[in-house]
């Protein structure tokens, strides 16, 4: 295990948070610490980044598979169809004449393709083998390993659909990020919001601790904090409406070990209607750009 001394912003103090169980591999339990100055959540110890892969290793890991075998990955997969529309929506806003765009950790292809349908120039980075595959053969072009591998390009838009929380070295990724972000370019990141109300109700349950899978647990905060070292400013943040649903409904098998679906759905329901009022819905999309 691999243990974190201090927060990647500012290099802040760090201090014990909650302890969360690994529900979906390992049965472990780990604990996640807080930069109360930053906001930032940090799950340490951690397994070493060689060793992360083994934590990847399950078909409940729905977003490297194409599985419809329980009720949440059938929810998951249609609620996918759904997003991947509106996500391509919200990328031809910023479009600029080349239309090019790099998604990091690209999964099994899905939004990838629905772009290169679009008319877009696309690119992808996926670290898992076997989606790796199902997006290269998706797009018909090379997906990367890892992002190091790329050659160097600029893009007009880089999106990352809820990886940013799984990257080990946080500082020097956003560095690489930054350098293949054209000037005018957008960068566009989803990362899960642990001080939504579904967070606070579920507390060591919440499906979207994901511990050890999601080493950092973000605010509007720490992202804002996080990106103004490579002088890039938070320009607009945008709600992810169906992720309270889905997250209550693991959440709630997490805690009482049964399938139900009637009070995690007024959960998540509450959880959006509360956040009409504090802002913190779930998950959150952040749109950054250079700052002038």
């Amino acid at each position: 295990m691999e243990k974190i001394q201090y927060s990647p912003i500012q290099k802040n103090p760090i201090e014990h948070y909650i302890s969360c169980k690994d529900y979906t591999v390992s049965r472990e339990t780990f604990s996640v610490f807080i930069d109360k100055q930053s906001e930032l959540l940090i799950t340490t110890p951690r397994p070493k980044p060689k060793n992360l892969g083994n934590y990847y290793e399950s078909e409940n890991y729905i977003s490297h598979s194409n599985t419809h075998k329980t009720f949440t990955d059938k929810l998951y997969q249609f609620v996918r169809k759904f997003t991947v529309k509106q996500k391509v929506k919200q990328i031809e806003k910023y479009a600029k004449r080349e239309k090019s765009i790099l998604d990091v950790g690209s999964g099994t292809g899905e939004f990838l393709a629905a772009c290169k349908t679009s008319g877009w120039k696309v690119a992808g980075v996926e670290p898992n083998k076997k989606a790796n595959k199902s997006t290269k053969e998706k797009i018909g072009e090379q997906v990367y390993f890892k992002i190091e591998d790329l050659p160097k390009k600029q893009f007009e838009i880089i999106t990352l659909w809820h990886v940013l929380e799984h990257v080990p070295n946080l500082n020097e990724y956003i560095q690489i990020l930054k350098s293949h972000l054209k000037p005018e370019g957008t960068l566009i990141i989803a990362v899960p919001n642990y001080k939504s109300y579904d967070a606070k109700y579920y507390k060591q349950f919440w499906a979207a601790y994901d511990v050890p899978r999601h080493l950092w647990h973000f605010s509007k905060k720490s992202i804002r904090l996080l990106f103004s070292s490579v002088n890039l400013e938070v320009i607009k943040i945008k709600p992810m409406y169906f992720d309270s649903f889905y997250v209550s409904i693991l959440s709630e098998k997490y805690k009482t070990g049964k399938q139900k679906l009637i009070k995690p759905f007024f959960v998540g329901l509450w959880s959006n209607i509360r956040a009409i009022f504090t802002k913190e819905y779930a998950s959150h999309i952040y749109l950054l750009k250079n700052r002038k």
